[in-house]
């Protein structure tokens, strides 16, 4: 319904602004909107063909250049549905992005946003957010909004994820895609999972994959967590430094221990979910069972003894491109366990 209302609103405006543009006619897209006067002819019957034919004349002979009419305005952003003030604030937004193809584009970006379902507060709120949004041609947007789509994200979370982070429509899909590939083949995740993943964890899509494999491969293999149960924590949308901290607290407190070859332990791991997924006081009180003060020379200990070994074996590289051409890494990952995790740690 948010869809058919923003449209009817985007076409209210685009008649308008046809009608007050007669020598210039309104493009979006590839579609040309004429003016309104011969836009007339086709709606009512009754209208005299003689009486258009001065005026189509006079258009052809006074009409100068094919270019379609994309120039900003105050009034134009008012009539999309912006108040006086977010109509200002967009305008001066534009004016401070270098280049031209802001200007070039703002007007099809908004257009863009609004049929997407988003209203004019929130279109604004996201433009705030993410003005690199302003230089992003239309097509490319609907290519990337429509990819989102086949990803999986239905009406309803696909226009949460884009409001929530916008800079996801300022990624090509040949990125995305990319991204998607390298959780399923490397990570072995499932089509529902990695859908689940853009849509809790949507800045996984800008993240240096080098990063995300070997965040993955800490909890694979050295928590021995499974898929199924970094889902449930939301695990992406913690860092590496935050996962490791938490779970080296529990481990040298003698509450947390790295599973067996069979996925055995001698006592009872708490869920990575209770972990990650709760607020630090309550996970001193109640997973950890310790004082602020014992984390916090905790956490201060940890990072020393972090950047001793990044002296030592050397700062984890991107490597996003590698998983492409190591196959023979995989039978490791299989069969190796933790020596696997020891292997990637020092590469």
């Amino acid at each position: 319904m948010g869809t058919a209302m923003a449209a009817r609103q985007v076409l209210r405006w685009t008649v308008r602004t046809a009608a007050s543009s007669r020598l210039s006619p309104l493009q979006f897209g590839g579609c040309r909107v004429q003016p309104v006067c011969v836009g007339c002819g086709l709606l009512c019957s009754s209208t005299s063909q003689t009486s258009l034919q001065p005026i189509q004349n006079n258009y052809k002979l006074s009409q100068v250049s094919e270019s379609p009419v994309t120039e900003l305005s105050l009034q134009s952003l008012v009539e999309m549905g912006f108040t006086d003030t977010q109509a200002e604030q967009i305008y001066e937004a534009v004016s401070k992005v270098r280049g031209g193809s802001a200007n070039k584009h703002v007007l099809s970006t908004i257009t863009t946003l609004l049929v997407l379902g988003l209203n004019p507060s929130s279109v604004q709120k996201l433009l705030q957010k993410c003005p690199e949004l302003y230089a992003v041609k239309e097509s490319q947007l609907q290519q990337r909004i429509s990819n989102l789509r086949k990803l999986g994200l239905a009406e309803g979370s696909l226009q949460r994820v884009v409001a929530h982070y916008p800079q996801i429509l300022t990624v090509p899909v040949k990125t995305v895609k990319h991204v998607v590939m390298f959780l399923r083949e490397k990570c072995l995740f499932t089509v529902q999972q990695v859908t689940d993943i853009l849509r809790d964890s949507p800045a996984i899509v800008l993240e240096d994959l080098g990063q995300v494999e070997y965040k993955f491969q800490y909890i694979y293999f050295r928590m021995g967590v499974k898929q199924a149960d970094m889902m449930k924590s939301r695990l992406f949308r913690y860092s590496l430094d935050e996962i490791r901290c938490r779970h080296c607290f529990l481990e040298r407190r003698g509450l947390y221990q790295t599973p067996d070859k069979k996925g055995q332990t001698t006592i009872v791991n708490p869920k990575l979910d209770s972990i990650l997924n709760v607020d630090q006081g309550t996970f001193l009180k109640v997973i950890a069972k310790a004082s602020a003060e014992e984390y916090e020379v905790f956490q201060r200990l940890m990072e020393r003894e972090w950047q001793e070994q990044e002296k030592e074996y050397g700062s984890i590289e991107a490597d996003s491109d590698d998983y492409e051409e190591e196959e023979e890494d995989e039978e490791d990952e299989e069969t190796g366990g933790r020596s696997g995790y020891r292997k990637r740690r020092k590469k």
